[in-house]
């Protein structure tokens, strides 16, 4: 895994991102962080981490679509320790699953067949205006990230505080989503595709 810090001023509030498969920190990069410091994670490939977050004294802990997944995997469990808030975003801790995510044939067949021009078709899927600077990762690295995803699986449901649902995702079926999170409080569902980040300004607004 690696990280980018999107604000890093010693406040004592901070929000972690858990980001979506093939993003880095541009899918994120224009919201406001006010007084928090923000640190993005990304990139799958492996799952090592060296990030020392000990000295806030406020946390919240966010993950987007395949990241809601990569909260959960045991390596990260002193992430998501202590903290104040546990979200969830276009995404369950089973983003591979016939019931509660993407339907296994439907992502193997994407793996299978995956090139350049699948992977715009992807983003334009997303349903999002955003333009060629939602990511600066390469191709191979995203797809060695769709393979690597598959061999991933959470180990720790956490009690997430809030959820939020786009109701038009063509990702992760937004059925899929609801079924999951059907007996979970603090639902909140958008009209927006997988990518819902242009409804918001600020950081504050997602926590």
């Amino acid at each position: 895994m690696k990280y980018k810090w999107l604000n890093k001023d010693n406040n004592e509030k901070l929000i972690v991102f858990f980001n979506g498969w093939g993003m880095d920190e541009n899918a994120v990069k224009h919201l406001d962080c006010e007084d928090y410091d923000v640190v993005i994670i990304y990139d799958y490939n492996d799952l090592e981490l060296n990030l020392d977050l000990s000295d806030y004294k406020e946390k919240h802990v966010i993950g987007w679509s395949m990241g809601v997944m990569i909260m959960c995997l045991g390596v990260n469990k002193y992430i998501i320790k202590n903290s104040d808030s546990i979200i969830a975003i276009a995404g369950t801790p089973y983003p591979i699953d016939d019931n509660y995510g993407i339907p296994k044939k439907i992502y193997e067949l994407t793996v299978k067949g995956f090139n350049s021009n699948s992977a715009r078709r992807f983003i334009e899927r997303m349903g999002a205006e955003f333009g060629k600077g939602l990511t600066q990762r390469s191709f191979e690295s995203q797809k060695k990230e769709l393979v690597n995803l598959m061999n991933y699986k959470s180990e720790i449901i956490y009690n997430f505080t809030k959820v939020i649902i786009p109701e038009n995702d063509l990702i992760i079926p937004t059925k899929n989503q609801k079924k999951y999170w059907n007996e979970s409080n603090n639902i909140f569902t958008l009209s927006s595709g997988h990518y819902p980040f242009l409804l918001y300004n600020k950081w504050s607004e997602l926590v």
